[in-house]
């Protein structure tokens, strides 16, 4: 299914609107509009501190499925990730973390990092890895962190499709591309071109599975 054809995906409430939200000093009501949103099962397009992406609210089964069919890919094998407001919140979300990890993770964020760890109970199943892990992030972006904070709890998170990743670095020209099958697209400003570096703390050493912007300290 491609992006064009997906146009019945929008709900009923869909705003489909590019709101612009300050990326230093952003306005209370617009972020709790794009939460607002998001608790009512809506997606949007928003910004990291790495790239543009999807998000929707980890607890919203039907968004999520909105997400992958907009993508064409299954929920197991979307390597979707949290965005999380901060530590404490990334915790609760991966069933242990040693000592050294948890020492490794707090030297690293806020940052364009994603780790992946085992996944705990209060992770819904549809978004498990058949490995039983799950990436988490903190992101350096006040806008990310406002949402996530105003939302009570993590934003799922995707990268927006296709190889040509400065396509969507120009807000105006994803909301051109996107407005049919999104409810909000955040203009921030101009995105970034790099991912997060993704590392593995499934085992006792961690290792980099996708060197990205990240820096390993």
């Amino acid at each position: 299914m491609g992006i064009i054809s997906s146009v019945f995906l929008l709900p009923n409430f869909a705003f489909n609107m590019i709101i612009s939200i300050h990326p230093s000093n952003p306005q209370d009501r617009l972020i709790k509009q794009v939460a607002e949103c998001l608790l009512d099962g809506g997606v949007v397009i928003y910004p990291t501190d790495t790239v543009y992406g999807f998000g929707c609210d980890i607890f919203q089964p039907k968004a999520i499925e909105r997400i992958c069919r907009i993508k064409e890919i299954d929920p197991v094998k979307a390597n979707l990730s949290f965005v999380c407001s901060d530590l404490s919140d990334l915790s609760k979300y991966a069933s242990s973390i040693s000592t050294p990890h948890y020492r490794f993770i707090k030297s690293h964020i806020p940052g364009p990092f994603t780790f992946i760890l085992p996944a705990s109970k209060a992770v819904p199943r549809i978004l498990k890895s058949k490995k039983d892990t799950i990436g988490l992030r903190v992101p350096n972006h006040k806008i990310t962190h406002a949402i996530a904070e105003k939302l009570g709890h993590p934003i799922l998170s995707s990268s927006l499709p296709g190889e040509m990743v400065e396509e969507f670095t120009d807000p105006e020209l994803i909301h051109q591309k996107f407005e049919y099958v999104v409810d909000i697209v955040i203009d921030a400003g101009p995105g970034g071109m790099e991912y997060s570096t993704i590392i593995d703390l499934t085992e006792d050493e961690p290792v980099v599975t996708r060197q990205g912007l990240g820096q390993l300290i």
